[in-house]
């Protein structure tokens, strides 16, 4: 079932490959109810699309991934203005959510101002990918505001690095989070970015959709886990893989010097 269309967010489909914009450029890609409904639905409709495999998101405009969320609309409901005063929370929550926990790889493009809730838009991606101009911040406690998956940042940074980052609000240029280890590509601009994540995600999709999917629950899951419990609950997750067809097609395409047909079963 396709996606409602939206002005605020673009939902494509090709070559097995689904591509999210964020369309508000005009205020940097911010965050208000609509867009965060968008993203749930789009990611939801990626997720349960069996032809497709990888996601790549991005912002339009190239001034900004995202600024976080539309602070304008967060006044509107404080003055009471908003018809539903939770409506930005559940659709902020949805957003991230459905990011969290799609079971297929998702891929941030990041060009220009990656901050608040936009950066953890990207915390909640599989594989980010940034412009050199880009700059990564968590600001909200400037506002008195308290981040939601931005709180993990330490799980991706050390400990002290994601508190400098969250307690002074500051900017973090683009070439200290690829230093960090949060940014797995830093291209030059904006045109090498998409090249890029089209590049990674062709490679993701030379990959067998189920063990792919696999290995993201089990890293995902694990990943706080100490070892033995990470193991164990690895252990059906391996044994299912290993009784699929695809688990044959492997070993036999490459005895068979050819490209491996992927049934997904």
């Amino acid at each position: 079932m396709a996606i409602a269309p939206t002005p605020v967010l673009r939902y494509e489909t090709r070559d097995r490959k689904a591509y999210i914009t964020l369309n508000r450029p005009e205020v940097m890609n911010a965050l208000n109810v609509e867009i965060c409904e968008a993203i749930a639905e789009a990611v939801h409709e990626f997720g349960n699309d069996r032809n497709l495999l990888v996601a790549i998101i991005t912002g339009e405009g190239g001034r900004a991934f995202s600024a976080g969320m539309d602070l304008k609309e967060t006044a509107q409901r404080d003055r009471g203005d908003l018809q539903a005063p939770a409506g930005r929370v559940r659709g902020a929550r949805a957003a991230f959510e459905e990011m969290a926990n799609c079971r297929k790889p998702i891929i941030a493009a990041i060009d220009g101002y990656c901050l608040a809730a936009g950066l953890e838009l990207t915390i909640n991606c599989d594989i980010r990918i940034a412009t050199l101009q880009s700059r990564f911040g968590l600001p909200e406690a400037r506002r008195s505001l308290i981040p939601g998956p931005g709180v993990q940042l330490s799980r991706h940074i050390p400990m002290g690095e994601a508190l400098l980052i969250l307690l002074t609000g500051s900017h973090v240029s683009a070439e200290r989070m690829y230093q960090l280890g949060y940014l797995q590509r830093l291209v030059p601009d904006r045109e090498a970015l998409f090249k890029e994540a089209d590049a990674i995600a062709e490679e993701v999709l030379q990959c067998a959709p189920l063990a792919v999917q696999a290995l993201k629950r089990i890293v995902k899951v694990g990943h706080s886990l100490p070892v033995p419990v990470m193991e164990q609950m690895a252990e059906p997750i391996r044994s299912a893989i290993e009784r699929t067809e695809d688990r044959r097609e492997g070993p036999r395409a490459f005895v068979e010097k050819r490209a491996p047909v992927w049934k997904m079963r």
